[in-house]
This record gives structure tokens, sequence and C-alpha cells, in this order.
């Protein structure tokens, strides 16, 4: 596995196999792999001649009371982890190698960006898109893989490609989970014991809405009713939002008519954790 620090480098790179006539699949990830990051390499590999991923932790996407020095990185082993799964180069660029000092630019997508996570985090979808576009710019994949844990990003990603003519794919993976059901993330590492035990309300959550649209309910209240009287029954816990909304707009519902995305964000402990399923024909793919 090649591994490449500069963006000067990458791009040439990438040029060069583009040239050569190579697919490149890309996957974007901020570190501290677990096998939800593992599972998109493994997707790219199977899409693609080529499997470039980088390692950025973006400061950008970072609110003002979001603690970046705290965020998990374990580079050495990340990359070890990569080699194990195919991967042939990997881009780990410096914050000055991607932001330089006169830099001022910002990509921003509008709409979907003001629901759910943007309600609570204003300045972190400029954030996401504009390195996904600089990321994209600098590794010129053919096709990029995202995972559908975060659905709304994975929507500002897809609208952002789509609006601005990008000429590549965009692939989401479904959710990897742990065992107990408890979707895999970075920040899993934050909760301790007790923590973790509460935690696992964010899938019985998913659970019970399923059953209950399996029953015949059809009205959103009801339905979010029964999640947050579910999540606060769990200790540590603090809802920061449930929403069912339409999964292309984001936009929310009352009735559910059709294919419906709930989302949910809660607090365990200092940890925040989101969460989604859709609801409908699509749970079944």
């Amino acid at each position: 596995m090649e591994v490449i620090e500069k963006t000067d480098g990458m791009q040439q790179k990438a040029e060069e196999l583009r040239l050569a006539g190579k697919v490149l699949g890309f996957v974007p990830t901020m570190g501290f792999f677990h096998e939800g990051h593992l599972e998109l390499m493994r997707v790219a590999r199977k899409h693609c001649d080529v499997v470039i991923i980088s390692i950025f932790v973006n400061p950008m996407q970072f609110g003002p009371k979001e603690d970046l020095t705290a965020y998990p990185r374990d580079l050495e082993g990340d990359l070890a982890k990569a080699r194990q799964v195919g991967v042939d180069i990997a881009f780990v660029p410096t914050v000055d190698q991607i932001y330089t000092k006169d830099f001022e630019s910002r990509v921003s997508v509008e709409k979907v960006t003001k629901h759910l996570c943007g309600l609570s985090r204003p300045t972190h979808f400029d954030g996401v898109t504009t390195i996904v576009a600089k990321l994209f710019n600098i590794t010129k994949p053919h096709l990029a893989v995202f995972g559908q844990k975060d659905y709304q990003q994975l929507t500002v990603i897809s609208r952002m490609v789509k609006d601005l003519n990008m000429d590549l794919q965009i692939l989401g993976v479904p959710t990897y989970r742990e065992p107990d059901g408890l979707a895999m993330s970075s920040r899993n590492s934050y909760l301790n014991a007790e923590e973790r035990k509460s935690a696992l309300c964010l899938k019985k959550s998913l659970d019970l809405a399923r059953e209950m649209v399996r029953k015949g309910e059809t009205q959103s209240a009801a339905i979010k009713k029964a999640i947050e009287d579910l999540v606060r029954s769990h200790p540590y816990t603090q809802i920061d939002y449930v929403n069912l909304c339409d999964p292309f707009t984001l936009d929310d519902v009352d009735t559910l008519t059709g294919e419906t995305l709930l989302a949910l964000a809660v607090r365990v402990g200092k940890t925040r954790l989101i969460d989604n399923c859709v609801l409908g024909k699509a749970e079944k793919r």
C-alpha cells in the first residue's frame, strides 16, 4: 500500500492511474477505523481496480463547542488495517496541505442541511461538503463509498455531486453494526460500560418503529412519542432529535404514505450518537 501525504502527489498519482484506464474507488475517512470503515473499503474493492482512502480529521466540520483535539486517532493502526483489506493508496495529508494560509472558499448545500443534525450543528455540513469536494478533486475517483449510518451526510454529498455535475458515482453502504445492534462508530469508544448499555436504545427505537408500522401505525406523532418514551427510559440519555421525514428532501412528514426515513440523535452521557432506518418498502432492501 502506498502512503501519500502531499496533495499534488496524490493528484498526479490519480491522474496517472486514470490515464492507464484504471477505475478508482475512494473512501474518505477521519480515521480510527472500525469494521464499518473496513466494510466500505471492501465494497470499494469489489467495484474498482484501485482503492484509495483518505485519513484526515477535518477541523472545518467541528463546531466551536466540539473538541477537535479529543477526536480519537490511531494512524499506524489505521494503515495496518487498510493494508489488510487490500487498500492500494492511503492519502494522509496534514492540515496545511488541505487548508493553505490563504484558503477562503466554501462549498454549501442549502436545503437538506437545514434538517436533522444541521439544526444543532449549523456549520457542520459546510465543513463536510468543502472537504469532500476538495478530496474528490485531489483523488479523482470514479466511485466514492459512504456509510448509510450518516444518512444526512450521504444525502448532502449526493446532492452536491448532482448539483455540481461532478463526474463520479456515490454508493451508500448499509450500516455496519455490533453483534448487539449498536451502529459502529468511532464515538462508541467514548462510552463507559453503563452508557454502552443505554446506547442500545437507538437500535431498540428503530425496531420499535418497524413493529409499529408493521401493525399499521401511520402517524409520525405516535411513532415519535413511543420512541421518545423508550429512549428516556434509559439512563444517561438526552434526545437531540427524533424525526420522521422524506428520505430524499429530509422534510418532516406527518403521515407515513410511503418510504419514510426515521432518524435519531441521542446523547448518551457526553457522547452524541446517531442512527436511522427507512420505514416502508426500502427497509427490505
